[in-house]
């Protein structure tokens, strides 16, 4: 464990540490081979945004009244803990430690706080603009979030990652039609559904059809094309970082091939990546960075 500056600000730490790997377990492990710094300090901002999401997505019998209060009362600890540098919020604590020492500006956590609160009054989009906008807040912020933690060496890695972070949102919303539905939650925009004939009946029915297989053949392409348009800010990031994000994107472009292995069928279950192949994946981009790119950099000096 890395050193903290007291003992609450550790356990703050291990109890960040501790959300991540209960609530995503892909996060999880590839943080894990971070450098050591960079790890902890990944925790803590997953468990700020794990947090928030579940402001909403477990609201626990409390009315929207409640929850937007909810909501408001963790905004205001941030304003005053980004001005005052400490927070004794269990989760806030060590994320705003981590964005003032990481140089996290705070309109991106008050971004994410805005998207939280879009569902709580927004279960359908129009456009794809419109459904953009709430990726980009839900999602675009966190990429742009880590980008900070991670390290960066040419402010052009900040737009990749707010498309890394779409691409990821995309992908969740594409897999997730089934459980989200129950929610009376449909994100697909309305104008694409009418475009290929495909109506919310049939989405709430699980009918699938010629229609659907195209309109889900069109959001997977798309949300391959974002994880396309973000690959080139993987290379703008400090080197010991650029393997886990790789890995990362990787592994969320598995559950696109899985729905396409499925014939594009959002009904059959959600879709997930084994944990042997996301292994694979990490060991893969472990020995691609710690192991050939030092042994072809050394042959490269000896030659020239």
């Amino acid at each position: 464990m890395r050193p903290f500056a007291d003992k609450t600000m550790q356990a703050a730490f291990e109890y960040a540490r501790s959300q991540t790997e209960y609530y995503s377990k892909s996060f999880y492990l590839s943080s894990q081979i971070l450098p050591k710094s960079k790890k902890w300090d990944t925790f803590a901002l997953y468990s700020f945004c794990r947090y928030v999401d579940n402001i909403v997505d477990n609201p626990r019998g409390r009315s929207q009244a409640e929850l937007f209060d909810e909501v408001a009362s963790v905004a205001s600890e941030l304003q005053i803990a980004f001005r005052r540098g400490e927070s004794e919020h269990p989760v806030i604590k060590p994320f705003v430690e981590v964005a003032i020492r990481r140089h996290i500006p705070i309109q991106y956590p008050l971004d994410l706080l805005d998207g939280v609160k879009a569902d709580l009054v927004k279960n359908r989009y129009e456009t794809f603009a419109d459904l953009y906008q709430f990726a980009y807040r839900v999602a675009g912020v966190v990429g742009l979030m880590m980008t900070h933690v991670l390290g960066f060496s040419d402010d052009d890695a900040l737009i990749y990652a707010e498309k890394l972070g779409v691409a990821m949102q995309l992908t969740n919303i594409i897999r997730d039609i089934r459980e989200d539905v129950k929610m009376n939650r449909i994100y697909l925009p309305q104008r694409e559904m009418r475009e290929f004939g495909v109506t919310e009946e049939d989405i709430k029915g699980e009918r699938f059809s010629d229609h659907l297989r195209l309109l889900m053949t069109f959001q997977v392409n798309r949300a391959h094309q974002y994880f396309n348009e973000a690959e080139p800010g993987i290379a703008m990031l400090d080197q010991d970082s650029r393997f886990a994000i790789t890995s990362a994107s990787k592994i969320y472009r598995g559950i696109l091939q899985q729905i396409e292995k499925n014939d594009y069928n959002p009904f059959l279950g959600r879709v997930y990546v084994s944990q042997g192949k996301k292994f694979a994946i990490l060991f893969s981009e472990v020995m691609k960075t710690r192991v050939f790119q030092p042994v072809i950099a050394m042959i490269a000096t000896l030659v020239g």
